[in-house]
């Protein structure tokens, strides 16, 4: 599967290339705008896909979007070079609003609680980037993939200025060039990345621009989210060709290794305090972990219609998961398989995504709320607190902690690059 299309993107999820369309037994109805539509979506975009119906497999979320919605993705396509004016733009998005209507999105749900938390944005210089996922390097820098321009970008949050630096992907005929998705820093401020259009693992030296390519096996796919074990070594995950994968950096060994569970699609991944990589099986219902010496997989099952999308681990070792199909976050003992489960502040059709840990203290994203909501989840009290994201969010697909404790976030759909500052309520100090 290419890039799983979200509730609020629907649309504008990046395919490997536009191909000849899959009808899902859906018909356009008659309008106008029909005729764009078949022109500028289906060349690239099931209509399966335009409908809802075959929205990642979830039926919970119905078919169709609001007006809003479809408003929204209409000038995120247009970003993204869609090849309509701005009068046909306004008539393909009224014809969709018409035959696909759906309900608006849930709002955003506000829960005091003890701490204090200032949310701050940056607007990126190159629109239409669609910011995916957020590193800090060692130098306090922010680095993130600019997906839709095939580019990483870098804040230096001291003085706000933003550099881009271009990536050249090796088949010149993908539309989106090398489609950065996950990145991380090392030690020594390199940033790598994974190239899921161009199937490579990258790492940039910042000083010199020069960039170093890992390619994946013939017909594994595009990797997905990078992380560094204790070690130094490099896991990934790989959503579109059902596998893990290992890269030593120094020796350039790759190794990969398909899950028990066919399509269940590895998205997420962190490393526990023994270097044991979890991941998130977006598709399988499942939670999996990796031996790091035999890379032999283990998986936990979580239920049927789960959609375990992020996770994060606490400071003692316990996994926490953000159930993006039924709205729901999730907690997983390794040592006994067994979870539990708190619905989200917004309901479950709030969509959790987005999410990391400071010490023993959850913090994740409600991904499909208007707007979205930071939140925090202490497991001591079992009680939430939430903040709204001044621009909306626009999907906030992934976040990190830095080492003060600061949290930081991509907005993809609206170009911003966002840190969560928190403090101790005034009441308690």
């Amino acid at each position: 599967m290419t890039l799983l299309v979200t509730r609020t993107v629907m649309l504008v999820g990046l395919l490997v290339m536009c191909a000849p369309p899959a009808w899902s037994q859906v018909l356009l109805p008659e309008g106008s705008g029909k005729a764009l539509v078949q022109r500028a979506c289906v060349r690239c975009h099931s209509l399966g896909k335009l409908a809802g119906a075959d929205e990642g497999h979830w039926p919970q979320f119905g078919p169709g979007r609001s007006r809003e919605e479809w408003r929204h993705i209409m000038r995120f396509m247009m970003s993204y070079g869609t090849a309509l004016t701005a009068d046909e733009a306004a008539a393909v998005t009224d014809y969709l609003a018409t035959a696909f209507p759906g309900p608006a999105q849930p709002a955003g749900v506000r829960i005091a609680g003890p701490v204090e938390a200032s949310i701050r944005e940056w607007t990126l210089t190159t629109a239409g980037s669609r910011p995916h996922d957020p590193a800090v390097a060692p130098d306090g820098t922010v680095w993130y993939t600019g997906q839709a321009k095939s580019r990483l970008g870098r804040l230096d949050p001291r003085t706000g200025q933003f550099r881009d630096f271009p990536l050249q992907p090796d088949n010149r005929q993908l539309p989106y060039g090398v489609g950065p998705h996950g990145l991380v820093a090392d030690a020594d401020g390199n940033i790598w990345y994974t190239g899921q259009l161009d199937a490579h693992l990258g790492k940039l030296d910042p000083r010199t621009g020069a960039v170093t390519k890992y390619k994946m096996p013939a017909g594994a796919g595009g990797p997905h989210t990078p992380i560094f074990d204790q070690k130094g070594t490099l896991w990934f995950t790989m959503q579109q060709g059902n596998m893990v994968g290992r890269l030593i950096p120094g020796t350039g060994d790759l190794k990969v290794v398909p899950m028990p569970t066919p399509k269940s699609e590895p998205y997420g991944i962190v490393v526990n305090s023994k270097g044991v990589p979890y991941f998130t099986q977006l598709m399988g219902n499942r939670i999996g972990s990796i031996d790091p010496v035999t890379m032999q997989v283990r998986e936990y099952f979580l239920g049927a219609g789960t959609g375990p999308r992020r996770l994060a681990v606490t400071s003692d070792d316990t996994i926490y998961y953000t159930d993006y199909a039924r709205g729901k976050l999730g907690r997983l003992d390794p040592g006994t398989g067994q979870t539990k489960e708190w619905t989200s502040p917004s309901g479950v059709r709030s969509q959790p995504y987005a999410m990391t840990a400071v010490g023993n203290v959850v913090w994740y994203v409600e991904g499909n709320t208007s707007p979205n909501m930071v939140v925090r989840f202490d497991p001591a009290t079992e009680r939430f607190q939430t903040w709204p994201i001044p621009s909306g969010g626009g999907v906030v697909r992934h976040m990190v902690a830095a080492r003060d404790g600061s949290l930081w976030l991509a907005g993809s759909e609206v170009d911003t690059i966002a840190k969560v500052e928190v403090k101790p309520a005034a009441a308690t100090r």
